[in-house]
């Protein structure tokens, strides 16, 4: 029971400090960089302008992280980093960054590229239907 309570408390924890972290990670999306951003009640998650060649975008209300490794090549995975369930926070040069301890992943496939997490994000399913982009 002490675990969960440390779990718990550690998790409201990286909330705040991914928070802190997100505001101090504002950008304009140029450069393969990412900012996260919430789809709209429809499943809709966005325009595929909106995910830069080589970087991506984070749907926080989704917890879901689409890219685009080459252009028009747009893959998606869940937001939470399998290390400590923190929310990834960016995406540049094809790597999704976690903010919490500095676990990074490959854009093309969600693998590990950097620890302290040891397995990939899970795949999420999107259809692109036109320059939309939505959950399936």
């Amino acid at each position: 029971m002490a675990e969960a309570t440390r779990r718990a408390v550690l998790a409201a924890a990286a909330g705040v400090g991914a928070a802190g972290a997100l505001a101090a990670c504002g950008g304009d999306n140029k450069g393969g960089t990412s900012q996260p951003d919430t789809a709209d009640a429809s499943g809709s998650l966005g325009k595929t302008t909106e995910v830069p060649v080589g970087g991506g975008k984070v749907f926080d209300a989704q917890k879901v992280v689409v890219t685009q490794p080459a252009a028009g090549d747009f893959k998606a995975f869940t937001a939470i980093c399998t290390h400590m369930n923190c929310t990834v926070s960016r995406v540049e040069n094809n790597t999704i960054s976690c903010p919490c301890h500095g676990s990074r992943y490959s854009a093309q496939d969600g693998s590990v590229e950097n620890g302290p997490a040891s397995r990939a994000l899970a795949t999420k399913n999107i259809k692109v239907d036109g320059d939309t982009i939505s959950l399936v």
